[in-house]
C-alpha cells in the first residue's frame, strides 16, 4: 500500500510540475493551467530585457517590480485578488512601478541585467528565489532595493509601495523602520453583511419580478478598506440609511464562486459576474431599476455625500432625465446651501 500512494504522490507531482512549466498562452485556445489567475491589463507588456525595462521606468520616474508567481499558487491569487484590487495599492503601483510577472517555472527568454540571455526560470534560480510570490523592487541601476518573499496583506504591501516608490531607502531608513513609522491600517478581513439586505443564496432575477424598489447591489471582497468604510461609517449615518431604505439591498462577494441569479435572470457565479460586469475596484455599487436593467454604478472612492447622491439620484428616477450625476450633485449641493445647509462632501 505505502509503495502504491508514493507512486501515485511521485505521478501527481511530476503532473504538477509539468503542468506548472507549461505558459498558458501556449496550451491552446481556450485551455489554461490549473489555478491559473488573470494578471491585471495593466502590467506592464515586457519583451524581457530587464535592463531596458529598469531604463524605460527610470525615464518616467518610476521603478522595476519583478513579481515571481507559479499557477496554481494559493498566495499568488491572494496577492492578484485581495491586493491589486485595493484602490490605494492599484494607484501607488501604477504611478511608481512597471510591474513585470516571471513565471517560476517559465521558459520565455529573458535578458538579464548582467545582458546575458536566460530563461524565467534560471533568472529565478540566479536571484535565489524560492517562494512565490516573490517581488522584487529594483532601484534605477537595477539593484534591488527591496525583496518580499511571500505574500503580505494589503496595509503591508501598501507601506512596501510607498517605502520603494518614495526612495527612502536612500536615507537610509529600513522597511521595517518605516513601516512602524507610518502604522498603516489593516483591514477587516471578513465579507460584511447588513441586517435587511436580501439573503444568500441570491435570487436577484426572482426579487426583481417581485419587488417594486429598485436595487443597489455592492460588488465587494472580505480583505478591503474600503468595504469596512463603507459598512462601518458610511451606511450607519442617518441621512444615508434613510436614503438606502428605498432600495432592495445585496452584497457580492466578487471571488465567489458560490451560485447566484443576477437581476435579468441568468445563473451564475459571484466571480463570473463580476468579471462579465468589469468590476475592477471594491466596493462598486451597481444600480438596477424594478425591470432588472442596470440603470447607474459607482467605481470609485466616494464618501457620504456622494454614495448618498448616487442613491437619491437613481431612487428619485433624476438619471433619467439628468445623465451627468455630477452635474446632480452640484444641483444637489447648490439647493441645500440656499437652505442655509453647508456640507462637507469629504466628510
Amino acid at each position: 500500500m505505502l509503495q502504491a500512494l508514493t507512486i501515485l504522490s511521485l505521478l501527481f507531482l511530476t503532473d504538477f510540475t509539468m503542468a506548472a512549466s507549461e505558459d498558458p498562452a501556449e496550451l491552446g485556445a481556450g485551455l489554461q493551467n490549473p489555478g491559473y489567475e488573470e494578471l491585471p491589463a495593466w502590467f506592464k507588456t515586457s519583451f524581457l530585457d530587464l535592463t531596458e525595462d529598469v531604463a524605460e521606468a527610470a525615464a518616467e520616474d518610476k521603478r522595476v517590480l519583478l513579481y515571481f508567481y507559479q499557477d496554481g499558487c494559493p498566495y499568488c491569487a491572494k496577492l492578484l485578488r485581495d491586493n491589486f484590487t485595493d484602490r490605494e495599492i492599484v494607484e501607488l503601483t501604477r504611478q511608481g512601478f512597471d510591474v513585470i510577472a516571471i513565471n517560476l517555472w517559465g521558459d520565455r527568454e529573458v535578458t538579464g541585467l548582467d545582458g546575458k540571455t536566460t530563461t524565467e526560470k534560471k533568472l529565478a534560480t540566479l536571484l535565489g528565489v524560492q517562494f512565490t510570490p516573490t517581488l522584487l523592487f529594483l532601484d534605477e541601476a537595477g539593484k534591488v532595493v527591496l525583496r518580499l518573499n511571500g505574500y503580505l496583506p494589503p496595509h503591508r504591501f501598501a507601506a512596501a509601495l510607498r517605502y520603494v516608490a518614495e526612495r527612502h531607502e536612500r536615507t537610509g531608513e529600513r522597511f521595517s523602520e518605516f513601516y512602524v513609522r507610518t502604522n498603516p491600517r489593516e483591514a477587516e478581513g471578513d465579507l460584511h453583511q447588513e441586517a435587511g439586505f436580501l439573503a444568500p443564496p441570491l435570487r436577484l432575477g426572482d426579487n426583481r419580478r417581485k419587488s417594486p424598489r429598485p436595487l443597489v447591489v455592492m460588488l465587494e471582497q472580505p480583505v478591503c478598506r474600503e468595504c469596512d468604510e463603507l459598512h462601518q461609517d458610511v451606511l450607519r449615518r442617518e441621512a444615508v440609511a434613510l436614503s438606502l431604505a428605498a432600495f432592495d439591498a445585496a452584497i457580492v462577494d466578487v471571488f465567489s464562486r458560490e451560485p447566484l441569479q443576477t437581476p435579468d435572470g441568468r445563473e451564475t457565479t459571484g466571480r463570473d459576474w463580476a468579471a462579465e460586469l468589469g468590476i475592477e475596484y471594491t466596493p462598486s455599487l451597481v444600480f438596477y431599476d424594478t425591470q432588472g436593467r442596470e440603470v447607474f454604478r459607482t467605481e470609485g472612492y466616494l464618501k457620504a455625500f456622494h454614495v448618498q447622491g448616487a442613491l437619491d439620484y437613481v431612487a428619485t428616477g433624476a438619471y433619467r432625465w439628468q445623465p451627468s450625476f455630477q452635474r446632480y450633485l452640484s444641483a444637489r449641493r447648490e439647493a441645500l446651501a440656499e437652505r442655509g445647509i453647508q456640507i462637507d462632501i469629504m466628510r
